[in-house]
């Protein structure tokens, strides 16, 4: 009797290690994925950080659709400096070894901050209803002050929603395999090998889908909904596109985001037939993909975006050619003097005159450029002036 239960109990122990894996069946091949994943890394890092430093050095960009668009680059930064640093570990030198505390831990932080780029999704909707319907009031409807409620709002509710998740798991015994699904720690992915009830982990997840994304994705149906009704009552064509144009990136994010989430959903849930190499592409595009390319649609298909980060350039490039503007101006430093020469025609000359005019035109650009962004943003925070009329006392 006591040698049963003493087998019962070494059965019963729990794994406090997991093993995460790369290509399933061909761990051999993992260094193919491993440098494709670092320059992927490498870009998401590069693009969202770029966006963050264009909307904080420009004043005519602090607005409350860019002050969401910060937001979404920061989530997805969280994002991938949870999640990359093990998948390179996993491809890069096959160790996937993660200790039960370091996955229940990864797991919250990809959770949360799934939740919070959903909750961000929809206060960017919000913005663009507001924009379109009511632009005149726009600013006033949506202050700093609200803007910084929303963003606590929303870091609040992803938080929260998922607090749970650590506990949920640490009570679960592991005493079958350790080797997980894929190069990172997900929920649903870890309770599988739990020898244990896990109904109640079932419920609790489906309640955070319904109440997160499921009421999410229904807010932003409804938003464009009104979004739309507003702009096809729009007179002229040419509003209508321009109104519908300013929705195209947050759309795209929006497509971006979702579509993988449910995909990776519907196979582990359904998908037990598919290869496991499915599985692990799908995984990945999960938690690489939406960082990488948010950056890159709003570089696009947001044209102030894309020209500050082309004067940027610029910029660097002149700055780079050490011209300063007195060399635009004279052709010659100070320190130096110009060769003078009777030569009517030197062709030398010629091309040093068309250069220096492509430096003037380009410095031009630029002050046209700072003088339209002071403007804006002097015309944010004038306030209109009092009518006098002739017998008033000033």
């Amino acid at each position: 009797m006591m040698s049963s239960i003493t087998s019962s109990n070494e059965t019963l122990v729990s794994h406090q290690t997991f093993v995460l894996i790369g290509i399933p069946g061909m761990q051999e091949k993992n260094s193919w994925v491993a440098f494709p994943l670092f320059v992927l890394y490498a870009l998401t890092l590069l693009g969202n950080i770029t966006i963050l430093y264009v909307i904080k050095i420009d004043p005519s960009l602090h607005e409350p659709m860019y002050f969401f668009l910060s937001m979404l680059a920061c989530s997805d930064l969280g994002l991938s400096i949870s999640t990359m640093p093990t998948m390179l570990q996993v491809y890069w030198f096959d160790s996937g070894e993660i200790t039960l505390n370091g996955c229940i831990s990864q797991m919250f932080f990809i959770h949360a901050l799934q939740a919070i780029e959903s909750g961000i999704l929809v206060a960017m909707a919000f913005d663009r209803l507001v924009a379109i319907r009511d632009p005149l009031r726009y600013r006033s409807l949506l202050p700093n002050s609200v803007i910084a409620k929303i963003g606590i709002a929303i870091l609040s509710r992803g938080s929260c929603v998922c607090f749970p998740f650590p506990f949920l798991i640490k009570r679960l015994p592991f005493c079958r395999s350790n080797v997980l699904s894929h190069s990172y720690c997900l929920h649903q992915d870890a309770m599988k090998l739990a020898c244990a009830d896990t109904r109640v982990n079932i419920i609790y997840g489906l309640i955070i889908v319904m109440c997160t994304v499921m009421l999410d994705v229904l807010i932003i149906l409804v938003s464009y909904i009104l979004i739309l009704k507003t702009v096809l009552s729009i007179a002229s064509r040419k509003e209508c596109l321009k109104a519908l144009n300013t929705c195209v990136a947050h759309i795209s994010a929006i497509l971006i985001f979702y579509i993988p989430m449910i995909g990776i959903s519907v196979a582990h849930r359904y998908g037990k037939h598919l290869s496991p190499i499915v599985h692990m592409l799908m995984a990945n595009i999960f938690v690489a993909v939406p960082p990488l390319l948010n950056p890159i649609v709003y570089s696009v298909k947001t044209q102030q975006i894309r020209q500050r980060i082309c004067n940027i350039l610029q910029l660097k490039k002149r700055y780079s050619a050490q011209k300063t503007h007195f060399f635009a101006s004279y052709g010659y430093y100070p320190y130096t003097f110009p060769t003078l020469t009777d030569t009517l025609s030197v062709p030398a000359a010629e091309d040093f005159i068309e250069e220096l005019s492509a430096i003037q035109s380009l410095l031009k650009d630029h002050l046209d450029f700072a003088k339209e962004a002071y403007k804006r943003s002097a015309d944010t925070h004038r306030q209109p002036g009092t009518e006098i009329k002739l017998v008033d006392k000033v």
